[in-house]
Formats: structure tokens, sequence, C-alpha cells
């Protein structure tokens, strides 16, 4: 019998052809051996899928889904235009490596997530942590608050399971957005058994950071999140997650702080050490109900004559100061008055983690001898 000439077409799922037979006459799949062969890779691909990470994205904003006029431009875009499914759906790839789902907790630029949105977030993460059913948990954010509520989950979050908080520094309409691998990468990492209990994670430009060292170096260059002086935790090469140390400071399951029972957190307010400033602005933060002011100091936390006037009259009313650097990185050691003044220092903490740090001690006590212990162990 002469068979017919049959032309041959590339197909991506050529697995599911090569193992059926062609009829000789007609040159189709028996029907028999199709389905026979549509049932095993059906069977195949649903075995497979049961062996994924479930990773549950949640979206907040952010550049990541940003929308600009034209795809040349990456600044002066729209931050949070873009919806999670949205962002789920621009990179398909993910379906290979993990169950992804998604929720909406908010869509806004990262200056504008707010107390309200770090105890809604959090929560949330804890409840769905708490199920068997999700492996870990991915955190779209805008970049310039990034760190904050990165660190923020790093002390409340009651899972040793993998939290990684991603951005972009690209909006998604621009030709060589970062967001789309950016998540790829940290859907990767929080699928990762190895990220077990290593606190929360900040993925972005194909490294992995500590929630407690990363931060924000620059305005706008894609490798802009860095750790002055610790490093990263690893990075991934080749499609593979590689781990090099992890943080010893307390967090996530070894933190004492707990949001469960919260609904809105003490005011605490920075600022920022200068020539030629004055006390009115220790005044002004006491007057507005601050609990506690985070001063960033010159070098090793200095405070000028007019600042430390200020400081001193705002602890004498109960408000905790905590002296941190404006220099970028470095320890702000104990001087010998600091106790005595119901001051402390923030270890390593730049000012704005060392905010997120001293709100979530003023839940818990005062005193300001058991905050500085705080400060010396998280």
């Amino acid at each position: 019998m002469k068979l017919k000439k049959i032309a041959l077409i590339p197909l991506v799922a050529g697995a599911l052809f090569s193992s059926a037979v062609l009829a000789p006459s007609t040159g189709i799949l028996k029907p028999a051996k199709a389905a026979a062969a549509t049932a095993a890779t059906t069977a195949t691909t649903a075995e497979a899928k049961t062996e994924l990470p479930n990773i549950k994205i949640l979206a907040t904003g952010g550049t990541i889904a940003g929308s600009a006029a034209s795809n040349t431009a990456v600044t002066g875009y729209t931050a949070g235009a873009l919806g999670v499914e949205t962002l789920i759906n621009a990179v398909p790839e993910l379906k290979g490596i993990a169950n992804v789902s998604g929720e909406q907790i908010v869509n806004v630029g990262s200056p504008d997530i707010d107390n309200g949105v770090l105890l809604k977030l959090a929560k949330r993460i804890n409840a769905l942590l708490s199920s068997d059913d999700v492996d870990g948990i991915v955190v779209t954010h805008g970049t310039d608050t990034l760190e904050e509520t990165a660190y923020f989950l790093n002390l409340v979050v009651k899972s040793d399971k993998p939290v990684v908080v991603v951005g972009a520094m690209r909006p998604a309409t621009a030709i060589s957005a970062d967001g789309p691998f950016n998540l790829y990468n940290a859907v990767k990492v929080a699928g990762t058994p190895e990220a077990k209990g290593k606190g929360v994670m900040v993925m972005l430009n194909d490294r992995i950071g500590s929630a407690r060292f990363i931060t924000k170096t620059n305005t706008t260059a894609t490798d802009t999140f860095k750790s002055p002086e610790q490093g990263y935790m690893g990075e991934i090469v080749g499609g593979k997650v590689y781990f090099y140390y992890e943080p010893l400071r307390k967090h996530t399951t070894k933190s004492e702080f707990d949001v469960t029972e919260l609904d809105a957190l003490p005011q605490v307010d920075i600022l920022y050490e200068y020539q030629n400033n004055g006390a009115y602005l220790y005044d002004a933060a006491v007057e507005a109900g601050a609990k506690g002011i985070v001063v960033a100091g010159s070098g090793d936390g200095s405070l000028s004559s007019a600042s430390e006037k200020g400081a001193e009259a705002a602890a004498d009313k109960g408000v905790i100061i905590a002296r941190s650097t404006r220099t970028g990185s470095g320890t702000v050691s104990l001087s010998g008055g600091d106790a005595e003044r119901n001051f402390v220092t923030t270890d390593s903490l730049n000012p704005q983690k060392a905010r997120i740090l001293l709100m979530l001690a003023l839940t818990k006590t005062s005193d300001a001898a058991k905050i500085q212990q705080y400060f010396n162990e998280y």
C-alpha cells in the first residue's frame, strides 16, 4: 500500500504526537491510540502539577505594575496601574515552576503604603501560611518603601515558609521591563525548599537580600537594592537558586512581635539631623502625638546642641528617642548618657527600618532598656 505524503508541522507539545501511530491511509491519529496518548499526557501533567509548590502572589501595586505612555519611559509613569492577574498572565513561564494564584491587597505606589496596609498584609500572609495548601508567598511592591514592608513582615510573620518581596525599577510597559523576570525569580525562590527558615527575603536583579539588611541605594538603577556591609544572602544563576548565608538576628517564628490583635500601630516619626537645625521639630512631633522619634543623626548618630535639647524635652514626656544615622551604613554605638536620657541606639538599622522596629517595640513596652534590647537582638 502506498502511503500518502504527510506534511510535518513543528509542534511545541511534540511529545504528545511522538508516541501516537499514524493511520497508513489517512495520515491522522487512530482514535483509540490518540485518546490513550492524550490521557497519558494529561495524567503526567496533572502529576507534575501536584509536585509543584503552591505559591500565592499578593499584589500591592508599585512600578512592577506600572504603566507609561511610552515604552521608553522609565520615569513619570503611573504606579499600580495593572492588577495581579495581568502580572501573572504576563509571565506564563510561572506555570512551569509553581502553581500560582494571586490576590490584590491594594494597588498603590509604595509611598502610600501606610500602617493599615502593613497590618492587613501581615495578617493575610499569616492566614495563608497557616494552610497546608500554601508553600510560600510572593509580595509585589513598589521599590521606594519596599524595604520597610519587608522588614515589618520579617518581624511579624509567624511561619518559616518562604516570603519573598519583589519589585521592579522599570514599569511593565518599558522595552526592557525588569518586573517579569524579577517576579519569575521571586516565585522560584519562594518555592525552593532551601529558602525555608531564612526570614523574609527581597528579590531583584537576580540577587536575594535579607529584609533585615537590604536597602535601596540608587534612584533609578536596576541594581539599586544592596546590603552595603553585610552583602547578599544569595543569587539566581542559570535558573538555579544559590544561598550563601542566613541572617542571625531574630525574625519570623523567633520574633515576639504579634499583630494578630492589633488594629493600629504607635506613631513614630523620623527627624533628620542637619546643620543649623532646631528643637522645634521635636516639639511638633510630640504635639502631633509621637510616641517615639527616630533621629537620622550625622555620623555615629550625632545630634546638634539644639537637637539635644529638643530630644531631651521629648524624652522627659515619655517619648522614646532612637539614634540612627543618615550615613547609609554602619552601627550606631551606645554613649554613656543614652540610657539615663531615655535614648536608645538602633544598631545597624537605617532610620526607616528603625521606625518599623520602634513601632512594634512600643506595642510591647515603653521601657527604654527593653527597647534597647530589641534593637540589639533584631
